[in-house]
């Protein structure tokens, strides 16, 4: 029974540290990093076109030290508690493992202590970005992949500093062209069918006639 006991318990082991593992809590976690975006609040983006231009930096309430485990950081685009009304695949839980504020990565960078200077990137709203409200946080992480700490464009309540993006709802113009042009060929085909049909048809009957 003993020798039978020790894998299973490894293995019951085994088991809750791989379903613990990686459920950290935003609450638990300190706003280190100090997140800017370039949108005013209240600016509308168009998806596929306008661009974003995002910076991190440790900020200066940072305890001195509190970074030497941050390796890298990933800048995400989040939807406002406005855009998530009645809207369950966009729910906000605390459970960093089961949050569905943050779905559109903007950049990840790896992250190096000793350089304290402002990071920044660009990055042009995507074209499958659906009609919201949003904000951008930057989460640090460690070599484990876990969240370690965070930084956001708006406050707590995530109520100020938001914009919005228009998705792409119509079809580009040179869709409208091509659809056109092709319309206008099958037209001129069937005409050319039918023409060509008609002069066969007399062909066959003037035969039949001699």
């Amino acid at each position: 029974m003993a020798a039978h006991g020790f894998p299973l318990t490894a293995l019951f082991l085994l088991c809750f540290l791989g379903f613990s593992h990686g459920h950290i809590h935003l609450s638990s976690i300190p706003r280190n990093l100090e997140v800017t975006a370039s949108p005013k609040s209240g600016q509308v983006l168009k998806a596929g076109v306008d661009k974003i231009s995002v910076s991190w930096v440790l900020n200066g309430a940072a305890k001195v030290g509190s970074d030497l485990a941050y390796k890298s950081v990933k800048v995400k685009l989040c939807y406002a508690p406005v855009s998530q009304v009645d809207r369950a695949w966009r729910k906000t839980e605390d459970d960093l493992a089961k949050d569905k504020t943050c779905q559109f990565q903007i950049v990840e960078k790896p992250y190096n202590p000793s350089n304290k200077t402002v990071q920044k990137a660009e990055w042009t709203v995507e074209r499958d970005t659906p009609t919201a409200t949003f904000f951008v946080r930057a989460y640090a992480f460690n070599s484990a992949g876990d969240e370690v700490a965070y930084g956001q464009t708006t406050d707590e309540k995530k109520g100020t500093n938001l914009f919005q993006v228009e998705a792409i709802t119509g079809r580009h113009i040179s869709l409208d062209i091509a659809s056109g042009c092709f319309s206008a060929f099958s037209v001129l085909s069937l005409t050319g069918f039918f023409i060509a049909g008609k002069r066969q048809a007399k062909k066959a009957a003037a035969a039949e006639g001699h």
